[in-house]
């Protein structure tokens, strides 16, 4: 074996959470050198996840546009789903990324390594028969789709979303196991696409994550649509037939349809790995780590979909660069998981951040809250969308979550962050003036009526 180093930092997978570590430390005026075993840095968010499903989504934004168009006074024909036109732009997006991603890390003098790496002590990680030794490691491998016990991924007629991304034409029918956020976003582009769809969901609600009011909200929204969900509703079986697939409900009832999607979610890839061979610490497959992301040895880091945190992008992004920071021995502030926006894309787009009314009252806090709703809002009607604001807060005191749904809200949300990050008050919020006519005005209008001066509110 050949030894490499010695390096600052070494860092182990290039997605959103790996590179982000590595471009903070080597603005620190660290050594990094970044392993990535796929051919393309970016991770699951780049390569299929957050970009590819949202380049799909705007496709199926566009094809709802042109079958609406008649509403606002436009001549325009739907001649069809061009698949292989849909994939290009698809491809090209993720593409152009990914390039202009790899130019940025090497330009920051960041080496990069191709190939499987694999915790060798917790010092260093060995790639084939090179070891790379560092000061210190961290662990940012991501996560991989799941399945349910005895629920075999064929990539046929049983698909999870890495074959969704691929396929070469509109299914006519699908069955998606999972209302969760992949699970709602495929549903949404497909239905747009012209499939007939049903969401099997073993919760009450689809997004059962979310504030209940936006998951009914959404659920209301996916009727008008013509998506089917069966709710509290658990999956059995599925067989194969001549069209496709069958699947079973504990309930008895049995859905036919050219494919099943599963998307129960996403597992960590830590298994064979060495992790716990030298001393990381892993409950159910993910790393446990402490509020700096710094796993039971203390070399040792780990952020991303990798660590039981929010599977988010930009969650990746903060905890690689509080890790860079607090290797750096800097006094990074840990993350506050609630503060952190969360977005669905699809039509409607459902985004929140901070907390629940139901977990508020778990905590035992008293609060109020209002519900704006968009048919208030004259942007919203212009753009043809339903939904509503719901804001959220402590009486008395400061906002503890804003919840959106409609189109366009994830635009919105960065302003809920705001307000909750900084404990804003209603009263504070409502001295502020919303441009108009924009659909942040909701975000305003929501803010007064909880101050308790509401101006376009009915009721």
């Amino acid at each position: 074996m050949a030894n490499k180093g010695p390096y600052d930092l070494v860092v182990l997978g290039g997605g959103s959470g790996g590179y982000a570590c590595a471009l903070r430390a080597s603005e620190l005026g660290m050594r990094v050198v970044l392993i990535e075993k796929d051919p393309n840095l970016g991770g699951t968010c780049l390569n299929r996840g957050c970009i590819p499903t949202k380049a799909l989504l705007h496709a199926a934004e566009v094809a709802d546009e042109i079958n609406e168009a008649a509403s606002y006074g436009i001549k325009a024909t739907f001649e069809g789903i061009d698949v292989p036109g849909v994939q290009s732009y698809k491809n090209k997006i993720v593409t152009t990324t990914v390039k202009g991603l790899t130019g940025l890390i090497k330009s920051r003098g960041i080496e990069i390594v191709s190939g499987a790496g694999r915790l060798a002590s917790p010092t260093s990680v060995a790639v084939g028969d090179d070891v790379y030794e560092g000061a210190h490691i961290v662990l940012a491998t991501g996560s991989a789709p799941r399945s349910l016990p005895g629920l075999e991924i064929d990539g046929a007629k049983v698909i999870s979303s890495d074959h969704a991304l691929e396929l070469d034409h509109v299914p006519a029918s699908v069955v998606i196991l999972g209302g969760g956020v992949i699970g709602v976003e495929f549903a949404s582009v497909w239905r747009s696409f012209g499939a007939e769809v049903t969401i099997v969901e073993g919760l009450p609600h689809l997004l059962p994550l979310e504030e209940e009011s936006s998951s009914k909200r959404l659920e209301r929204a996916f009727r008008k649509r013509g998506i089917k969900f069966e709710l509290g509703a658990r999956f059995s079986g599925v067989k194969d037939t001549d069209a496709g697939v069958t699947v079973s409900l504990e309930n008895g009832k049995t859905i036919d349809a050219e494919l099943l999607l599963v998307a129960v979610g996403r597992g960590p890839v830590s298994e064979g790995l060495g992790f716990e061979d030298n001393g990381v610490r892993t409950e159910r497959g993910f790393v446990t780590v402490d509020e700096y992301c710094t796993t039971s040895v203390p070399t040792v880091s780990a952020v991303g979909d990798l660590i039981p945190t929010l599977q988010l992008a930009h969650v990746g992004f903060a905890e690689g660069i509080l890790v860079a920071e607090k290797v750096a021995g800097l006094n990074p502030t840990p993350i506050d998981y609630d503060g952190v926006p969360r977005i669905t894309y699809s039509n409607p787009e459902v985004a929140s951040v901070g907390i629940t009314s139901a977990k508020a009252r778990e905590l035992g806090l008293e609060i109020n809250e209002i519900t704006y709703d968009l048919a208030g809002n004259p942007k919203s009607k212009i753009l043809g969308t339903q939904g509503e604001v719901k804001m959220i807060a402590e009486k008395d005191g400061p906002i503890l979550g804003v919840h959106m749904v409609g189109a366009r809200v994830g635009e919105l949300v960065t302003e809920g962050q705001l307000l909750y990050n900084w404990e804003a008050l209603p009263s504070e919020v409502a001295q502020l003036i919303h441009a108009h006519p924009t659909q942040s005005e909701a975000v305003g209008e929501a803010a007064l009526a909880l101050a308790g001066k509401p101006l376009h509110v009915h009721g």
